[in-house]
């Protein structure tokens, strides 16, 4: 890394991940969700792998939203404590991952203005720590929803998730502008990622699509209409984040959204053929309009190339989250 890492690391999550305005594999209508579960394990063990067990243990703090046992795929527990327990961290430079937010999955119900009002107080309880703690450098998991908030063509739910999304940009935005030359916020709009611990996996085309495969089914893709989508490695992403955070020179807030190669779910299904055998059932095209939810792949590229890194392709990302999904089968 550019520099040694700082005192404590603190991993800020919360156990919700992301808001659901429909279905990603396109029966109905879509799915837009930050993949906060994803990235927190994934980072907890790259973090293990990196700092040691005991190292681990004195600098990596976990919070969400109510006091539980985390359990890492090697057996490492940890304590995740309560969001409000964040504040009382002893002061020292601290690198801050802010994963957390509100689904409206999970809080069916719940009225748009309570929603709102529920994530903001999230935020803002994160905001209020910062510089109690000593938070010096930040990472705030953002969507590529929030390029949707202002899209009158857009579905309610994935305009109302991408403007909350969008404040959280913002306001964190303003804290390290506030802070300049000492402080650095990375804010990343992630839109689709692969990798260990997907979850929902008969809602999310690509693990569905791996299941199929592994299962020996027929890769059924039942979209009426040209759905495409871009995927990253969730080890990508972070690899990128912590370039960016720990970098010795930069400005204090530095923007970027994944990429890779924008493919039709006919395409991804063919991939996943390809790399784990099968044979794809696409349903025909029967309407004009197409749902694209994608980074800019060749800013993505530039970025990864900027930190000596190259995208892992899509052939790739679906061996090793083949090899993930495959494990959690056997196990349970």
């Amino acid at each position: 890394m550019p520099r040694s890492l700082p005192q404590r690391k603190s991993s800020k999550a919360s156990s919700s991940k992301g808001v659901a305005p429909g279905n990603d594999l396109d029966r109905q209508s879509m799915q837009f969700a930050a993949p906060a579960l994803s990235l927190l394990r994934t980072l907890l063990a790259l973090l293990h792998a990196a700092l040691g067990a005991d190292e681990f243990a004195r600098r990596v703090v976990c919070f969400g939203s109510a006091e539980r046992g985390i359990v890492l795929d090697d057996g490492t527990r940890l304590d995740q404590y309560a969001l409000d327990d964040l504040a009382a961290l002893p002061r020292q430079p601290t690198v801050l991952f802010h994963l957390a937010f509100l689904t409206k999955d999970k809080v069916a119900g719940m009225e748009a203005q309570a929603y709102c009002a529920a994530n903001r107080a999230l935020s803002q309880t994160v905001h209020d720590a910062l510089d109690r703690i000593g938070v010096d450098r930040l990472f705030v998991a953002s969507s590529g929803a929030a390029a949707f908030a202002d899209d009158p063509g857009a579905a309610g739910d994935l305009r109302l998730y991408g403007a909350l999304k969008r404040e959280d940009e913002e306001r964190f935005s303003a804290w390290a502008r506030n802070h300049a030359g000492t402080c650095r916020v990375a804010i990343g709009r992630i839109y689709s990622v692969s990798g260990p611990w997907m979850n929902k996996h008969e809602t999310y085309a690509l693990a569905s699509f791996i299941l199929d495969a592994l299962a020996g089914r027929p890769i059924e893709v039942r979209a009426p209409r040209r759905v495409l989508r871009s995927y990253v490695a969730v080890r990508e992403v972070l690899s990128v984040v912590v370039c960016v955070l720990l970098s010795a020179d930069g400005l204090a807030v530095q923007c970027f959204a994944t990429g890779g190669e924008p493919l039709e779910l006919g395409e991804v299904a063919a991939v996943v053929a390809q790399v784990g055998g099968g044979i794809v059932s696409r349903r025909p095209i029967s309407e004009l309009e197409e749902n694209r939810y994608t980074g800019d792949a060749a800013a993505w590229t530039a970025l990864l190339a900027r930190y000596g890194m190259t995208h892992l392709p899509l052939d790739g990302q679906v061996a090793e989250t083949a090899v993930w999904l495959a494990q959690k089968a056997e196990e349970s």
